[in-house]
């Protein structure tokens, strides 16, 4: 990904015109598969200064793909008048350096942190012991495997890293599955039993949560099937994901 960066100076009796204009062009953009986003902010100091930013998947798809594709010629169609009044136009690239605020809690904090995801477990983990499904393939676990699984989901959720820290991170997560043959019916049970543990111990039952819980819990379970598949070769290093609200986690870093 490239974060482009257009910086504008408008006068007070253009901007309404200005405004009207990235509306119309932002059109181009939501269709344009070379963009991943965008916004355009205006200062609250300076008035008369804009930012637009948008987010290529890189620069040579900005470049050599929207720039040449029928989509430029509408959206500079629209933003042409106020050329003249960009200031800087340039690519950044992303540095490591990125994260959310506390303003918005994490999926973790949100759960109750590692009580309520230790309670989470423990009741799953009971109902697994008693399913003619897929008990047999937990028949000899570790008595503190449910307290491990409580870990590795407070690290996916935002809380600490101790899954990687204690028992290894995504590699030992990964050898757990391996081989293991995992079947849908296998699997879809497996979320079942764990949304009705879920509901249970009562983690919050609002949309927004369960949604994003919900999603990872899908997600990770269709990885974890097709990585006990024999003769699977699933990547062996990676970090532990990192799940936010609605937002699925990148596959690196």
């Amino acid at each position: 990904m490239i974060v482009e960066y257009i910086r504008y100076r408008i006068p007070g009796e253009r901007s309404e015109d200005f405004e009207a204009a990235y509306h119309k062009a932002a059109d181009c953009l939501s269709r344009a598969p070379q963009c991943a986003d965008y916004e355009l902010a205006r200062s609250v100091e300076q008035p008369e200064s804009y930012i637009l930013r948008i987010t290529w998947t890189s620069a040579k798809d900005h470049l050599e793909g929207f720039r040449r594709s029928d989509l430029f010629q509408e959206f500079f169609a629209a933003i042409g008048p106020f050329v003249h009044d960009i200031e800087e136009m340039s690519h950044y690239e992303r540095t490591a350096v990125r994260g959310t605020g506390g303003s918005i809690p994490s999926l973790y904090d949100w759960a109750g942190g590692a009580e309520a995801l230790e309670r989470l477990t423990e009741r799953f983990y009971d109902l697994v012991a008693v399913d003619d499904l897929i008990g047999p393939l937990f028949k000899h676990m570790n008595p503190d495997h449910p307290r491990f699984v409580a870990m590795w989901l407070g690290e996916v959720f935002g809380g600490p890293a101790r899954y990687t820290h204690e028992r290894g991170g995504y590699r030992h997560m990964l050898s757990m599955h391996l081989g293991k043959a995992i079947t849908e019916p296998m699997r879809r049970r497996w979320v079942s039993l764990l949304m009705d543990a879920a509901d249970e111990v009562g983690l919050p039952a609002d949309p927004e949560f369960r949604a994003a819980f919900t999603g990872y819990i899908e997600w990770g379970t269709r990885l974890a099937l097709a990585n006990s598949q024999p003769g699977a070769e699933p990547v062996r290093e990676a970090p532990v994901p990192h799940w936010g609200w609605g937002v699925a986690p990148p596959y690196s870093g």
